[in-house]
This record gives structure tokens, sequence and C-alpha cells, in this order.
């Protein structure tokens, strides 16, 4: 599903002019003949502590979240670490928090590094699953900016390494919704007319804010009465999706298989350039605003070589290119000085800060009441039938054909005899 990014082209010019930060070619030779770039590291024996060990980690992100060095131009990002560390990584995704959280909690399977998002890391802190970091391992924290230090779900910098961060918007076809841009609002994602054509978050914390902001709630509500009337308006709009999804949203938009749907900011970036009518907007009323961050699962065989893979995730040039390919917004200074001026001014990729404070609210983690119920909710306006009277009348069938299957049978049985 991933395609070329948007600044896949920026990155090879650069390449090509030798301007590239943090990247150089070991000769001119190397250059021509296409090779990969050497990386250039702040100090390289930091990284010489295991080799030759043996040692392996499991690191655990979201799909479609790491530069893999498919596309021209771009690093593998785990295989450069490998080449410079000796350590392998045994890299696999998943595709919401809840999931991540459901593999931690039931255990069976160790991580050494994992990417949560910001109130799913206060969760796992008050719970236990994730350990505080060694920042002696990580030097490299002192790129992430201040802004992205000392939040509300880790105030004191003690589990967590700011990744990502960026906000949610509507990804839709241009070409088929006639609303001006700056006139879209969440409210779109109930028209009837789009009927069929809306995708849906399929996780209930993304879900239920954007119903929340419809009605004036606080992102963060615990009120019982917020949260029942939240659900009710999922379920008004839920005879107008077409599907919930979460990364089946890249083939679907960029397919034109739907008009409009929800998504992060960084990834609608990426499914614009798949179909050209497709845009993407942050809508007027306000929004969520997230951070993904680096954290060390409790239950983790290999904390020194986790945390030293969070350090190289920090290195300037491998923050630049994970940004660079995935389109998400960096917290990481250095890497946010590499990017192109037109990127750093782009009100999608980094909103200007009166947007932000005015705007946009950070999840929090809920109380286990609020959470419950939410997830409650979200089970049942899911498995609740469009139509109350389906069941009914499709028992009502099943009888109707049972009863005919007998009737029938007596009869001819009643027709051998005589």
């Amino acid at each position: 599903m991933m395609k070329r990014r948007i600044f896949t082209l920026v990155s090879v010019l650069a390449l090509s002019m030798g301007l590239f930060s943090g990247c150089a070619f070991s000769d001119d030779t190397e250059e021509e003949e296409g090779e990969s770039q050497s990386l250039t590291v702040e100090d390289r024996d930091y990284y010489t502590r295991f080799k030759g060990d043996g040692i392996s980690i499991n690191v655990y992100n979201w799909g479609e979240y790491i530069s893999t060095g498919a596309d021209e131009g771009t690093l593998d990002v785990n295989a450069e670490f490998e080449k410079l560390t000796g350590i392998k990584v045994n890299y696999t995704n998943y595709a919401t928090n809840e999931e991540l959280y459901a593999k931690l909690k039931g255990g069976g399977t160790s991580y050494d590094v994992i990417i949560p998002s910001d109130y799913m890391i206060s969760k796992m802190i008050k719970e236990d699953l994730i350990q505080p970091l060694d920042m002696d391992n990580i030097p490299n924290y002192k790129y992430i900016m201040d802004n992205y230090r000392g939040l509300a779900y880790d105030p004191d910098n003690r589990y967590s390494v700011p990744y990502t961060w960026g906000t949610v918007g509507i990804i839709y076809n241009a070409e088929q919704i006639d609303t001006p841009k700056e006139e879209i609002d969440w409210d779109i994602l109930w028209d009837e007319k789009y009927k069929d054509q809306i995708l849906m978050f399929d996780n209930p914390r993304d879900a239920f804010a954007i119903a929340e902001l419809l009605l004036g709630y606080s992102l963060n509500t615990e009120d019982p009465d917020e949260l029942k009337a939240a659900a009710e308006k999922l379920k008004e709009q839920k005879q107008y999706v077409q599907a919930y999804v979460m990364d089946e949203v890249f083939d679907k938009m960029a397919a034109g298989e739907a008009l409009l749907a929800p998504y992060y900011a960084g990834d609608a970036l990426t499914i614009l350039e798949d179909n050209e009518d497709l845009d993407f907007v942050i809508p007027k009323s306000g929004t969520n605003l997230f951070v993904d961050a680096m954290c060390i699962p409790s239950s983790a065989k290999q904390k020194e070589a986790a945390e030293m893979y969070i350090n190289f995730m920090c290195e300037p040039d491998i923050a630049y290119a994970n940004i660079d390919y995935i389109c998400y917004s960096t917290p990481n200074s250095a890497a946010y000085e590499m990017l192109d001026e037109e990127v750093r001014e782009d009100p999608v990729s980094y909103p200007d800060s009166e947007f932000i404070a005015n705007k946009t609210t950070v999840f929090v983690n809920l109380s286990d009441e609020a959470n419950d119920q939410m997830k409650e909710l979200w089970t049942e306006m899911k498995s609740e039938t469009a139509n109350k009277w389906f069941v009914p009348i499709f028992l009502v069938v099943c009888v109707g054909i049972i009863a005919f299957v007998l009737i029938r049978r007596h009869l001819k049985k009643k027709k051998d005899i005589f």
C-alpha cells in the first residue's frame, strides 16, 4: 500500500547534490552506481556494544509507520539499524491502540519496543505494562522539542520518547463533494446524500471523539450521559456508513471506492498521492491532536538493546527519513530543520500555534469505568442491525421454511403408506 512519498523527489535531488544532511556517499563511484548512502550518526561507538552477541529485538509498530526503503532514495531504517549494531529486528504491525493493548495484556508474546498513542501510554503506565527508560542510554532525547516533553500522558518523561505527532481530519473526493473546503465540518460524515460512500474509524476512541465534537462535549468526557449521547450519534450515522476501517482506508479511498473518510493527517497525505481527485481538511470546529511515542514493555527481554533502537530512531537522519517517508509531523528538532520550508509551513502537517491552542485536544486516559462504558456502547452500536425488524422477520421466515419442510415430509410419508 505504500507508494512514493510526497517528498521523496526532494530527498533524491538533495542526495544527488550531496546536500542531504547526515547522509554521505563513500565515494563518487558509489553515488553514480546508485548504491545506498552511508548513514552518519553522532556516536558510532555507542552502537557497537552488542555486536557479535546474536541479540534480537521485537518491535511492534503501527502499519505503514516507518521508512522501509521500498521507494527510490529512501532508507530501510530497520536494515540500517541491523547493519550498524548487529542486532536483528523482528518487526510486526498492529492497527489500533486497543489491539496493541490486548496483545500486551494477554501476554504470551514479548515485545521490546512499542509505539502507542498518548492516552494508551498513560493507561499502560497505570497498569505497569511499560517500564521507565534509562535516558542515559537515549542521548538523542536532546532533539525532542520542548512542546512534546512533559505532556499529560507522561509528565515526567520517564516512560516514553515521542516518535510522531499529528491531527485527525477528513479525506474527501473534491470532484464529487460540493461543499467548499473551508466549510467542511464533521457533520458531513452524517450527510444522507453520501450514503454508502462514507468510511468510519474502526476504533471506539477516535469514533466517539468525532461524535463528541459534533455534540460540543470534551473529547475526554467521562460523563455517562454524554457517552450515551455520543453512542446514539454514532448509531444515527451507521445507516450511511459503507464500512468501519483502519488501514483499509488506504486502498478504499485511493481506488475511489468511497467519498469521505476520517483519518490521520500523515496517512492522508500519502493517500492523496494515489488519487488526484482527493483532498484533506482539518474540520473548522476542531480536532484531536495525538502524539505517538516509543516505549518499552515491562515484559521486554532486551531493555538496553531496545533503548539503543529508540536512540537510533531519534538520530536526525533517521527521524528525517521516517517523517519524509510516512508524512507525519516530527517532534525532533533536527529532523524538522531538515524539512523543506514548504513542508514546515504546511497547515496540515504543522498547523499554526493558535489553531493548536484553541482547536485541538490531546486525549488523556479515561477511568476504567468510562473506558468500559465506551467499549460496551461501541460493541452494542456495531452489532445492532440497521433494521430492527430484520431479526424478527428472519426468524419468521426460518420458522416458515421449517414448517414447510416438515409438512412436505409428512405428506410424502402419508402418500407412500397409501
